[in-house]
């Protein structure tokens, strides 16, 4: 996956405002990418997007998880011809919401601005449009730019976690384009910026599933399955912005599946020494939680890897509400992680028991000079 094809996808995807329980406008245009691309595609009872390649050789499936959710206000009611009500939904500081700041009432993209809060104890705001609308908004999102693209970076109000969005899509075409046999499902997630709504709504219903009939198995994660959580997670000390996908160890609640991470960190390597333009990192992201967490609650065996994100949730410098931005680099090594993670799934038990195997010959290679000085 090249910059420009990435860019591409992500620029679909990035021009469509969205926020909890209001995803509906990208995730249309997910579903358009898919049908275009001939993945199978479902939507289950709660919205959220499931696609998937299901090839025919026997092996552990891999799910790739993201979301289509962006922190943004929800519109209670109308309180005068050019007033509203509205809620905050997603992680901001008090600080950064200020009298005056430009926001956007949709659908119609109507200019407005945020004004006084109502309730010091709770993220309730008045938003008044600036110009005329006919239509009725049902939510608000930030003043900003959609995207824009420069100096190796994409710019845009909701990197996190459309970016994690369009890695799944162009995985999913990559392998499609390759003909590649493998088993792999992409699912696209509802209102995971207020709790993983959506992700724990799946994990909960999923039944165990053999994987073999299209039907059932389309709507459910197979049991054995390694899910793989996606973000643009807030650059930390010790990951840099530019130098490569991060796989991701654990974020700010849980620790992952020691063996699904061992497993990228393989893939990761081999592929290093195939390309040595491909750069990776390996870190806690500690800024926040993902949805590896959740589905790890409920029984999944879970791993994850990101990308560093500037302006994380559109927080920048002095209390500034800003675009995020990424790097576009980044952002295409970890397709490429993911598209050599799904081919490799078959070797996943080979891979995973290369660290025992390297323990016990170093064990038995040193035995005798243990015995030998006890």
């Amino acid at each position: 996956m090249d910059q420009k094809s990435f860019r591409e996808i992500a620029e679909r995807l990035l021009r469509h405002p969205t926020a909890p329980y209001h995803e509906h406008a990208v995730r249309g245009e997910v579903e358009a990418f898919c049908r275009e691309h001939g993945l199978q595609l479902e939507r289950d009872s709660f919205g959220n997007v499931l696609a998937r390649l299901w090839g025919k050789r026997e092996m552990r499936p891999l799910v790739l998880a993201a979301h289509l959710d962006h922190p943004g206000f929800h519109i209670e009611r109308r309180l005068s011809h050019k007033l509203w009500l509205a809620s905050f939904r997603g992680g901001v500081p008090d600080e950064y919401f200020r009298r005056g700041i430009p926001v956007r009432l949709m659908t119609g993209s109507t200019p407005a601005q945020l004004g006084r809060r109502l309730d010091p104890n709770k993220r309730v705001f008045e938003i008044a449009s600036v110009g005329p609308s006919e239509l009725v908004p049902t939510f608000a999102v930030w003043g900003l730019d959609d995207c824009s693209f420069r100096n190796g970076r994409v710019y845009a109000r909701a990197c996190d976690d459309l970016i994690g969005v369009a890695s799944v899509l162009a995985t999913l075409a990559d392998l499609k384009r390759a003909r590649a046999d493998v088993r792999v499902i992409g699912v696209l997630s509802r209102a995971e910026e207020v709790g993983f709504i959506g992700a724990l709504a799946l994990a909960v219903t999923s039944r165990p599933a053999d994987g073999k009939s299209p039907g059932q198995a389309a709507r459910t994660l197979p049991e054995n399955a390694l899910v793989i959580s996606l973000e643009t997670s807030r650059e930390l000390p010790g990951v840099k912005m530019g130098q490569g996908v991060i796989l991701r160890v654990g974020d700010k609640a849980s620790i992952f599946d020691s063996a699904g991470t061992r497993f990228l960190g393989e893939v990761a390597r081999e592929l290093q020494k195939r390309n040595r333009k491909f750069r990776f990192q390996r870190a806690l992201m500690s800024g926040g939680t993902c949805e590896a967490t959740a589905y790890q609650e409920f029984g999944f065996r879970c791993a994850a890897v990101c990308v560093a994100l500037g302006n994380y949730h559109n927080c920048g410098p002095r209390g500034r509400i800003t675009a995020e931005h990424v790097s576009l680099e980044d952002a295409c090594g970890m397709v490429q992680l993911l598209v050599t993670a799904a081919k490799g799934m078959r070797r996943y038990d080979q891979m995973t028991a290369r660290l025992p195997k390297r323990l016990r010959r170093l064990l038995r290679q040193a035995q005798p000079a243990l015995r030998k000085t006890a």
